[in-house]
């Protein structure tokens, strides 16, 4: 049985249990225990610190784990990615007061920095070839530049919403982060199959997201170039109607090129057209 460990509280443990039902996996019990059993899956759920997370998977506490990258970057422990998820995109940066006078990464020389971040921040400026007195805090990182703790921050940035109500403006882009499932790198080989199995279930949920599942009428001559226009998983399905001359076909269309591609199918003389949401999709 497989042991995966999960952040307990947070938007990522929210993301993560809603990805584990969309995979038929149901968790027994609430959030107070510390261990909780699974049903739909072999499997056993740890809640655990998100920066506790690299380390039990490290260690074989966990089998594997679902984390942010950031959080694996900063350990730097010995794990292995098995997936990235889709979910819990954020960005480590720094940022500066707004009225600081901003000039370059060279502003940051000599400065104090505060950051929950330390390991990923001092690689950055080694690299950078900068020497900055970096000030490891928990907690509210944003706010150490308005009571005199730092002269600017490391952090998690999302929305920015929180950086502009403490008067700071982002000016470097560190790393992109987004949630992951990672694993022990010495597990034997039932462990490794059955994470093949719950990955299979990952990925078709992952490659799901931002999909639409389109159905038209369409005129049986302008077939050949719609099917040019959407290439589908692999080409469109294309089946005749009852009425001579026409077909109705079916394709899945990414989100984001939905529109513009309709209009284009209706130039065609599409039309009945149905946009559904896909639920899972398996390669």
């Amino acid at each position: 049985m497989l042991q995966i460990a999960i952040q307990a509280k947070g938007r990522l443990n929210e993301d993560t249990m809603a990805l584990l039902a969309d995979a038929g996996i149901s968790v027994a019990g609430g959030k107070r225990k510390l261990v909780a059993e699974t049903t739909g899956f072999p499997m056993r759920v740890l809640y655990l610190r998100d920066d506790d997370i690299p380390q039990a998977v490290e260690t074989g506490v966990a089998d594997i784990g679902i984390v942010g990258m950031n959080e694996v970057a900063e350990k730097n422990c010995d794990i292995a990615e098995v997936m990235r998820l889709g979910f819990g995109s954020c960005r480590l940066s720094l940022a500066v007061p707004r009225n600081a006078g901003y000039t370059g990464s060279g502003w940051f020389e000599g400065k104090r920095i505060a950051t929950s971040y330390p390991n990923i921040l001092r690689e950055y400026f080694k690299k950078q070839g900068i020497a900055a007195d970096i000030h490891e805090i928990a907690g509210s990182v944003e706010i150490a530049p308005a009571v005199g703790m730092a002269d600017a921050i490391f952090d998690i940035v999302s929305s920015g919403g929180t950086l502009i109500q403490n008067g700071l403006e982002e000016v470097v882009q560190v790393l992109r982060s987004e949630a992951v499932l990672v694993r022990n790198r010495h597990l034997n080989a039932e462990k490794l199959a059955d994470i093949e199995k719950l990955q299979f279930r990952f990925r078709s949920i992952v490659d799901s997201r931002d999909m639409k599942y389109v159905l038209m009428n369409l005129p049986a001559e302008n077939v050949e170039t719609a099917a040019a226009l959407l290439p589908g998983m692999r080409s469109p399905t294309v089946l005749p109607l009852a009425a001579e001359g026409w077909c109705s076909l079916h394709v899945v269309i990414h989100e984001n090129e939905l529109w513009e591609k309709i209009e284009r199918l209706k130039a065609l003389g599409a039309e009945g057209i149905l946009v559904l949401a896909l639920e899972n999709m398996i390669r």
